[in-house]
């Protein structure tokens, strides 16, 4: 039984048509709203919420119903209206494809995942007094505890949407952590697997054949003291699933690039432009698009994500970038105010498949242009086997190989010239952007050698050891 079911139409769900979906449940059920209006909830008699409806996110970017649902629509923008059902009553789902089926009919959409659908009068028939009343009314959350909260997804493609956005930054403000239980056909977006960096977080992998695991490290799971903790053998070792072996590597590459540049915090700042560098770079053409969450639904704008950021100053910004349907790009921006002025952080990847090869000859092209334009810090450039589509599947993957690391100009000069220019055990760096203050960058290779790990251990040891000392 589906729990997220999402109605996609090209008109604009009004008032009066969200009103006839919510009577999917009859007169018997009531309708209230959370989240300062942004969510409509369907509700049982008694107020327990049985599906939370979110405001429709009107998608103007091609390819991203493709890209996180693989199911055809027309043409052209469409509006996103998503539902997402209670886990613990029976009928919850079933209300949730008839409300989106409802909007579909009126609207002429569709609906996925396409089974889904329906117009049926959903009767209330499970003794809701018998089942014990949520811990939270948090949409997106399905158990919460003293330390977690838990999110159950059984979508193929767990995406950054904003019922997940919103659930990770509320944990965080409560110190809880989040974690994300999915059958094992499930994969994550890139967005996704950047926000569930680092523990307590998890991408827990419920497999019916080895039980519980995490999709990222292999580590066998079970439910302990409210969370999901690693079971250790005897030795004290993690013990590792069997269901997260690798798979046989399908000839596919990601190419990913991790930089960050700083600017002086001046009114004139126009934030985004690195990244459309690196876009235009490696891609040809700017970003497609960007969002707080996906769907990416906005046209691509330096100068109204610029706004977003300033507006939210001085918290940090949080934003995704996807490129057009030809390429696979997808990137995340995180906007810091920081005693150095402002900096962005700024993770991009590119899939390529059997037959396309990785423009790893543009890269040094690319650090000369960030480093005399954009402020660069850094710039890592590494290469790895792993699924063109850019998602995240929970099994071992190859981990990724570096190719190149840059060094901007200024970093540079806080280093030492001379220390940063001769590493003992190499790479010898080219001197890259400006001339009177130019970057270095460090080839290390084509992204097939993995003992380029240890060259940039030892680069990034030499140059760590500098910094430190200079400031002691």
């Amino acid at each position: 039984m589906t729990k997220d079911v999402i109605a996609l139409t090209p008109g604009m769900p009004d008032l009066p048509t969200l009103l006839a979906g919510l009577y999917a449940g009859g007169p018997d059920l009531g309708v209230n709203t959370t989240a300062d209006g942004a969510v409509v909830q369907l509700c049982a008699p008694d107020g327990r919420p049985l599906v939370s409806v979110e405001t429709p996110v009107f998608v103007q970017v091609p390819g991203e119903i493709t890209r996180l649902l693989d199911h055809p629509v027309a043409d052209g923008p469409v509006w996103w209206t998503e539902a997402r059902a209670s886990t613990a009553i029976a009928e919850a789902g079933r209300l949730a494809g008839s409300f989106a089926g409802r909007l579909a009919t009126v609207l002429g959409g569709t609906v996925w995942p396409p089974e889904a659908a329906t117009t049926e009068v959903v009767r209330l028939a499970t003794d809701i007094s018998a089942i014990p009343a949520p811990a939270t009314t948090a949409p997106a959350v399905d158990v919460l505890t003293a330390t977690t909260a838990v999110v159950i997804q059984d979508r193929p493609l767990i995406a950054m949407t904003s019922w997940l956005s919103d659930a990770l930054g509320s944990a965080a403000t409560a110190d809880r952590a989040v974690q994300i239980v999915t059958p094992p056909t499930a994969r994550l977006t890139l967005p996704t697997r950047t926000a569930l960096r680092g523990l307590p977080n998890r991408w827990v992998v419920q497999d019916p054949e080895h039980g519980y695991y995490d999709g990222l490290s292999g580590a066998v799971l079970h439910w302990q003291n409210g969370t999901f903790t690693p079971v250790h053998d005897e030795q004290g070792a993690t013990r590792v699933a069997e269901a997260f072996a690798p798979t046989p590597d399908a000839d596919e590459r990601q190419l990913t690039l991790t930089l960050r540049t700083r600017h002086p915090a001046d009114e004139n700042l126009v934030l985004g432009r690195a990244l459309e560098t690196a876009f235009r770079h490696l891609t040809g053409a700017p970003p497609a698009g960007w969002s707080t969450a996906e769907p990416v639904n906005l046209p691509w704008s330096t100068r109204q994500l610029t706004d977003l950021a300033r507006a939210r100053a001085p918290r940090p910004t949080w934003l995704v970038a996807v490129g057009h349907p030809d390429r696979p790009a997808l990137a995340t921006l995180h906007v810091l105010r920081t005693p150095a002025g402002v900096e962005e952080d700024i993770t991009l990847a590119l899939g390529y498949g059997r037959d396309e090869t990785p423009p790893l000859d543009a890269i040094e092209e690319l650090a000369t242009a960030l480093d005399a334009e954009h402020g660069l810090v850094t710039l890592l450039t590494s290469l790895r086997a792993a699924r063109r589509d850019l998602t995240i599947p929970p099994f071992l993957e190859a981990p990724p190989v570096p190719v190149a690391f840059t060094l901007g100009g200024d970093e540079a000069d806080a280093v030492g010239r001379t220390r940063a220019g001769h590493p003992p055990l190499g790479p010898t760096p080219t001197r890259v952007g400006l001339e009177g203050k130019p970057a270095l960058h460090y080839p290390m290779g084509d992204g097939t050698d993995p003992d380029a790990w240890s060259t940039f251990q030892g680069l990034i040891r030499h140059l760590f050891t500098a910094r430190q000392a200079q400031r002691t």
